[in-house]
């Protein structure tokens, strides 16, 4: 009989080194490949990279021969944590002797022969991406052709010219070219002269702009355009008159830079003016403003309210137009804004365009919420100077690469990245854009995955030096190239829907639709539409179908199915015949990884899991998989330190292998007795790898799924199969019931505080019941009080903030004796003073004082967050797990000496 070796993922991971390396790379801009074209909700690639590893490397536990102890196990469990740390650094995902070092670990473990990976939802790529970076060839796919698309441009064309040199005409050939630098040099090229030819057909659309006195009176290249929407007058006093619906006058609100535009009443019409400074009557750039939520605003000649109902009806029947607000010019001394002039708004709307979009847009109110307002077709979401500008740059592109002839694939390929290249740039040019008055620039389409309904639009110049210019977007695409490997032979992205997939000896790993997240076929068709007209005739098959295909995209959308029950069955049909196929065909010999997008939300204050949460693992389960680990990946960027400390985890990796073929079933209690058992054991592995409180519900999962989920079925006391969301219940009761239980060897003062911490918060209650708690707990509230943690007075017991200690209680033999007054001076010491003083603390307690503090942390936590709703102080307890490693580290290298007399004056010498 084969025994099946446990990967490393399947026992531990470094998961807040993990995170960190994801967290900060969401902040990383040029040369990463999530610039290269957008797709939404892509996983970070140190994410991806680092659960690939873990998924592929055996655990040391496997090999008692050669680790017979913990501590030896333990020892090269985190040598192979050190290289999960190189790895994950973007720093180092072009580093040849780290990326060789994983590859090395990885064969070491399969007799030199690598498995193949596969990805049936592959959207961004990262998975295939991080796949082939790590050595393993790789074969993805997805129901999308906009994600096929870009998948193949990032990893399955390239390698078919790696080493190339440049070939277009005015190359002088260097010795550096490396990988795809060639082919990098070859797109700057064609996209240059691509971006000439255009200007040459339609730069007279794009005039320059005189500046105002005030700004040298030069002639300057326009950035930017900015356009409000515009309706009739509801008061029939007006006589029809146009009235703009202006969300905002304010243009630039910066310290130093305040610019705002000025509305002007005269003869019926409304004129902008633009001013700069502080206006001296703030209601002069409110009055007309959009009041409240929806499309509310109040007329501007009238005074009259313009209500939702009624723009709506006008958007319906056509009588929505455009008014210019502001124009936006480049400077060598930054931006300058000028009022409208007529000849701007003549030329915008001076000619048509000889072709447009004319395709429906998916009607779902949710997402698309343009669509409310009469914008009901494609060709209508872009302004005509948009759309003639868009197909110009389209049409030329076969012209502008005539010279490649000779080689029909290569030219093909350049023609797709210019293609690419102009999908981007319809991303800076549509109505649904907008302009960061903070960052002075032209917002994307997709600053949140909509198409909502925008009263103000930024036209950018595609000519221009600054964001939404063409050339910028090629940059963006050319850098990502650079920077992409090329180590492997095969890597093959192509169309297919997921449910007829052969996983025959695959590997899988694979981050699949979220339920009713979002039904991406309906936005990525903002994208299609223009590549579509770009590459038909380059991949027919791919761009066979007029628009994305939708009715079989595996998310359960109640708009699309109907009704929220029959998309539900759609998508646990769906799912579970994927699931299945993958438990079925797929490698045996390694665990299947799956992501999901786990929220707060997912779990509603009565208990009860989302049906999203719940569908999905019901879906594991009829695939026939045991669920043996769960990881809290945090995978989107949140700003700041504290934010990122307390930021909730927002995706879960489910680690999955085949449940036995004889798996048998148990009862009820069999199970909560078996889950008990399980946690407590998964719970010690959890807390030693200093996982953070906020995230220890959601991988405590694992260790209650596995159970779950290792089973036939569980069987209630009347023979019915307990479904998976009762389960999820029991596992949450039953981890409740075990952090409570975790201050059992505390000392007698902290149970007594945890308990009325737990009874009356720090607002204090009456001493009657904290004496009867206290004496409970085998102490009193006088000693409470003369350990200086407590103000008990006036017939109330209240305990103190950490941020209340005084030197007093500080300098306290009795303070210091608790776990509850280490903790406090720790936080105090962590939140007042910073990381160096609170390990310098940490430094002078014992091992068990120490690991007793984390333990109280947790159990705070919880209570913080499931008893009382007091969201400040979880977070401080959440803040102190999340940084513990580095606390540890920071306490074991800390300076002896003098630089800190005695124990708690680290933070109280300093206070004044």
């Amino acid at each position: 009989m084969t025994v099946t070796k446990k990967k490393l993922i399947e026992v531990a991971i470094p998961i807040d080194v993990i995170n960190n390396a994801s967290i900060r790379e969401k902040s990383l801009r040029f040369g990463h490949p999530s610039t290269f074209h957008i797709w939404w909700a892509r996983r970070p690639l140190a994410t991806c990279r680092a659960v690939l590893f873990a998924q592929l490397v055996d655990d040391p536990s496997n090999f008692p021969e050669k680790f017979p102890t913990e501590i030896s196990i333990n020892k090269e469990r985190d040598r192979l944590f050190g290289i999960i740390d190189r790895l994950v650094k973007w720093e180092n995902s072009t580093n040849k002797s780290v990326l060789e070092e994983a590859r090395t670990e990885i064969r070491n473990c399969y007799n030199g022969k690598l498995p193949s990976l596969y990805d049936p939802f592959s959207g961004g790529a990262s998975i295939p991406l991080e796949a082939h970076r790590l050595g393993l060839n790789v074969v993805g796919s997805d129901l999308n052709p906009v994600a096929v698309l870009v998948g193949k441009a990032l990893l399955e064309f390239p390698l078919n010219y790696k080493g190339k040199l440049p070939v277009h005409p005015g190359v002088k050939l260097l010795n550096h070219y490396e990988n795809l630098d060639g082919l990098a040099e070859d797109i700057r090229y064609y996209a240059q002269k691509l971006n000439d030819r255009v200007w040459n057909c339609i730069g007279h659309l794009y005039p320059k702009i005189q500046l105002e006195s005030r700004d040298g009176k030069e002639k300057s290249t326009v950035i930017a355009w900015i356009w409000v929407r515009t309706v009739e007058s509801p008061d029939p006093s007006m006589g029809g008159a146009n009235i703009p619906l202006v969300a905002s006058y304010w243009l630039c609100k910066k310290a130093k830079k305040k610019v705002w535009v000025e509305p002007c009443l005269i003869d019926k019409k409304v004129k902008f003016v633009v001013k700069t400074g502080n206006p001296l009557d703030e209601n002069k750039i409110n009055r007309g403003n959009k009041t409240g939520r929806g499309a509310n605003f109040v007329c501007l000649l009238s005074g009259s309210p313009v209500t939702s109902e009624y723009v709506m009806e006008q958007g319906k029947a056509g009588r929505m137009g455009w008014q210019l607000l502001a124009i936006v010019a480049e400077s060598k001394h930054g931006r300058k804004y000028v009022s409208p002039n007529e000849e701007h708004i003549s030329i915008a709307f001076s000619e048509e365009p000889n072709w447009e979009p004319d395709f429906a847009m998916s009607q779902h109110s949710q997402y698309m919420s343009v669509t409310n307002y009469g914008i009901t077709r494609w060709s209508k979401f872009f302004l005509p100077r948009q759309t003639i500008a868009l197909t110009e740059f389209l049409s030329k592109i076969p012209e502008v690469c005539k010279d490649l002839d000779k080689d029909k694939c290569y030219r093909q390929l350049i023609e797709t990245y210019l293609t690419l290249g102009v999908s981007r740039l319809a991303g800076r040019q549509s109505t649904g854009t907008h302009w960061d008055k903070g960052t002075e620039k032209l917002a994307h389409v997709f600053a949140m995955q909509a198409i909502p309904m925008r009263w103000d639009t930024t036209e950018g110049n595609p000519f221009s030096k600054s964001s939404g210019n063409f050339l910028g977007q090629i940059d963006y695409m050319v850098r990502s190239i650079s920077n992409l490997p090329t180590s492997v032979e095969k890597v093959k992205i192509f169309q297919r829907n997921a449910t007829q997939v052969d996983f025959t000896n695959y590997v899988v790993s694979t981050d699949p639709p979220y339920y009713d997240n979002i039904p991406y076929a309906d936005l990525s068709d903002f994208f299609y539409i223009w590549l579509r007209k770009g590459l038909k005739s380059v991949f027919p098959n791919l761009f066979e179908t007029v628009l994305v295909p939708k009715s079989e995209e595996l998310v359960a959308d109640h708009e699309r199915h109907l009704g929220k029950e029959n998309a539900e069955q759609f998508f646990l049909k769906g799912m579970s015949t994927v699931i299945s196929n993958i438990a079925e065909l797929g490698s045996q010999n390694e665990p299947t990884t799956l992501y999901y997008a786990y929220r707060q939300g997912e779990v509603t204050d009565e208990g009860k899991s989302s049906r999203g949460w719940t569908t999905f693992i019901q879906a594991v389960v009829n695939a026939g998989f045991q669920i043996t680990a769960t990881w809290p990946l945090r995978t989107e960027y949140t700003v700041g330190l504290k934010k990122r400390k307390n930021a909730l985890s927002t995706s879960i990796v489910l680690v999955c292998r085949p449940r036995k073929t004889d798996a048998i079933s148990i009862t009820r209690s069999e199970f909560i007795r078996k889950i008990g058992k399980g946690l407590r054991s998964g719970l010690k592995q959890l807390r030693n790898s200093n996982i953070s409180p906020a995230d220890l519900p959601q991988s405590s999962i694992g260790p209650g799924l596995s159970v779950y989920t290792k089973y036939n079925s569980v069987l209630e006391a009347d023979d019915r199969v307990m479904d998976v969301k009762t389960a999820l219940l029991l596992i949450n009761k039953e981890l409740d019931e075990i952090l409570s239980g975790l201050h059992g060897n505390f000392d007698s003062t902290t149970r007594f505080l945890i308990s009325w911490y737990e009874h009356s918060g720090l607002t204090g209650s009456e001493f009657g019941k904290a004496d009867s708690i206290a004496r409970a707990r085998g102490t009193s509230v006088d000693n409470a009080k003369s350990s200086g943690l407590v103000d008990s007075s006036e017939g109330s017991v209240r305990i103190f903030h950490n941020s209340e200690l005084s030197d007093d209680s500080l300098s306290n033999p009795k303070f210091i004796e608790t776990v509850w007054g280490n903790c406090q001076a720790l936080i105090r010491f962590l939140e007042q003073f910073g990381e160096q003083r609170a390990a310098t603390f940490l430094k002078t307690l014992s091992s068990t004082q120490v690991e007793n503090i984390k333990d109280l942390a947790y159990c705070l936590y919880d209570i913080s967050v499931n008893k009382l709703n007091n969201a400040k102080e979880a977070n401080s307890y959440n803040g102190l797990i999340s940084i513990w490693s580095d606390l540890l580290q920071q306490a074991s290298s800390s300076v002896e000496g003098n630089e800190f007399q005695g124990t708690f004056d680290l933070g109280i010498r300093n206070d004044g």
